[in-house]
């Protein structure tokens, strides 16, 4: 007997036995695989726009991706640095042996933590309550929780041309069988989806005079805020290439055996992630496509191909390739595939995700329709959570919009039709001024703390910046410089003298000034702040906050008012029906959804302002 098992070992499955076990919660990991534990079955990178906030907002809670990034990474770049700060995005490559290995070792140190090497086909429930898991073997396994993180596992079906597979995750592992049926026994809901991935080459017979060199970062910027800066870490160079028109109609010929074009996949792929021939068909006036070759590690000559996914036919696949500057002698070390998998609608799971249907269990990662690795890590970690704090009898842990990417993601699932692979964007968020990935650990390490997984050092410190940004930004708004002072540095960045003194904080909004550079023009500035603290993200976050001053305050008011909303809450029996007014889309959609507040309600796609008018007014009653 346990209090929680966690059934799958991928992103999502590790987070959320680590996040369980970390709070005392006796716990059981089932992997039909263990050896593959956390496996970047896909690219081998951590991180990008909206995903590196993600990471960073999983560390600032108490996760372990960012740790094991920083761990493993051999490339570190930060995206969009020619834009605002709202869409500075960290991406790392991985190693991917190293990544899984060093997840192996962080489980197994947690002396809560059980493996075993088993599958899940079924659920164990008594009168709508979760009691255990049934395996393979017919052997039932009791829990007071569970959390099922199955990936691509369910009914998977894998393509390459007309032929195709039952495989899990890849060819080589075994798909689940006998779950879903298991789950729509008990009532419910699920669709079928698909992804793919590309080809992996062999990087000793790419040509490198004919690919452009993508080198990481020279001062690399770790992902979790306990991660000492990266002095002497090793790091690969990626490179790009892309696509020419012989490359497209080389593929066209492969169309007339493309499974994606015959109907033999009946999936709805990533709309924003789409195959090299969905490409073609969709933008057929584009004469190319860029390909990005990165490494999957060190100690491995296999290289991804990312941007050429594909489930075209072996032949045409290698063909292909061989158009592509670089690649006209490469060799081909697996073709790529297109997967079919069944998941389950998550308007069926509430905020905590776990499940309306059955008490005790949660859904988390691939099953809930998303895809990547950081949005399945960020629903493993917060079923995790909620499963643990549900056994101690204490509140969910409830993200607001407003709150975390990781907010937004949970929302977006509960409240939206996810009819494709659900793939976090900066644009899903209506605060990305306010979530940030630079003040992750400002925002949520409260939660994170309350939660139980950051420990008291970790909480002080972040208590600690928290307050020294407050007095710097004071400091700011307080102190003038004489124009003798600031001349010098305002003549250099381009702009005309001033007559008089200049506040520190109206000096900071201007395009090219930053705290460092200005405590530099006054020795009695300098030492003010040097008083209060020399740390460099602390001067960011001061920059940042002064700089966008007007836009943040902005953001804040729109987000107390959808707060006002999501105050507002709908008891769980409460009676759609008995409503007049509604509209009959909005009722049906209310009805199916089951928001637990009005904030929610105002969210789901067929339900208007009308609806929202009519339902307030009922709730006031």
């Amino acid at each position: 007997m346990y209090d929680i098992i966690v059934a799958g070992a991928g992103h999502a499955g590790c987070e959320a036995v680590l996040a369980a076990g970390r709070t005392g919660c006796s716990c059981l990991l089932i992997s039909s695989d263990l050896t593959a534990i956390a496996r970047m079955s896909c690219n081998p990178a951590i991180g990008g726009v909206a995903k590196g906030q993600i990471t960073r907002e999983i560390d600032a809670l108490g996760g372990e991706m960012a740790k094991a990034i920083d761990a493993t990474g051999i490339q570190f770049r930060i995206l969009n640095r020619s834009k605002g700060p709202a869409m500075h995005s960290p991406r790392a490559q991985a190693d991917k042996a190293a990544y899984s290995h060093y997840m192996r070792c962080a489980l197994e140190q947690e002396r809560n933590i059980d493996l075993l090497q088993d599958t899940v086909t079924g659920i164990e429930s008594n009168s709508g309550v979760c009691k255990g898991v049934k395996l393979t073997s017919g052997r039932i396994i009791h829990a007071s929780a569970v959390v099922l993180t199955c990936g691509t596992f369910l009914n998977g079906l894998i393509h390459i041309g007309m032929s195709h597979y039952q495989g899990g995750r890849t060819i080589a592992e075994p798909p689940v069988y006998g779950l879903t049926e298991n789950l729509i026994k008990l009532g419910f809901s699920s669709g079928r989806l698909k992804t793919g991935t590309p080809p992996r080459i062999d990087a000793r017979s790419v040509d490198y005079d004919l690919v452009e060199e993508q080198k990481g970062d020279d001062e690399p910027v770790v992902f979790s805020f306990k991660t000492e800066p990266l002095l002497n870490r090793q790091q690969v160079s990626c490179f790009v290439t892309k696509t020419t028109l012989e490359t497209h109609e080389i593929l066209k010929k492969g169309f007339d055996r493309s499974p994606l074009f015959t109907g033999k996949v009946q999936g709805v792929g990533p709309r924003y992630c789409p195959s090299i021939e969905d490409k073609i068909c969709r933008f057929p006036d584009k004469d190319s496509h860029h390909i990005f070759l990165e490494p999957e590690g060190l100690d491995t000559n296999e290289m991804y191909v990312n941007g050429f996914s594909t489930s075209l036919p072996e032949d045409i696949q290698i063909e292909g390739l061989r158009s592509i500057p670089g690649l006209e002698s490469v060799k081909m070390i697996r073709p790529g595939y297109a997967i079919e998998y069944d998941y389950f609608f998550p308007y069926q799971v509430n905020r905590s995700l776990e499940t309306k249907l059955v008490e005790n269990l949660f859904f988390a990662g691939q099953i809930n329709g998303t895809s990547g690795y950081e949005e399945a890590a960020a629903q493993g970690l917060i079923a995790g959570i909620n499963a643990s704090l549900k056994l101690q009898q204490k509140p969910p842990l409830h993200l607001k919009r407003s709150d975390a990417y990781i907010g937004v993601l949970v929302d977006d699932l509960i409240t939206k039709e996810t009819n494709e692979p659900y793939r976090m964007f900066t644009s899903s968020a209506e605060h990305r001024l306010l979530l940030r990935h630079d003040n992750a650990d400002i925002r949520l390490h409260d939660l994170g703390y309350a939660s139980g997984l950051l420990d008291e050092e970790t909480f002080t410190l972040c208590n600690y910046k928290v307050k020294a940004i407050e007095a710097l930004k004071q400091l700011c708004l307080e102190t003038r410089l004489s124009a003798t002072e600031i001349n010098p540095l305002l003549n250099k960045l381009g702009y005309s003298d001033v007559a008089n003194a200049q506040n520190a904080s109206t000096l900071l909004k201007r395009t090219g000034i930053y705290l460092h550079l200005l405590i530099e023009q006054s020795l009695s500035f300098k030492k003010a702040v040097l008083a209060i603290t020399d740390n460099l993200s602390i001067f960011e976050q001061v920059d940042i906050d002064l700089k966008y001053h007007g836009y943040l305050k902005r953001d804040l008011l729109m987000a107390d008012k959808i707060l006002r909303l999501d105050a507002h809450q709908i008891p769980v029996s409460f009676k759609y029906d008995s409503v007049s007014g509604l509209s009959n889309e909005g009722r049906e959609k209310l009805k199916k959804h089951r928001p637990d507040t009005i904030g929610q309600a105002s969210r789901i796609l067929g339900v208007s302002p009308s609806d929202i008018s009519v339902l307030m007014i009922r709730l006031r009653r």
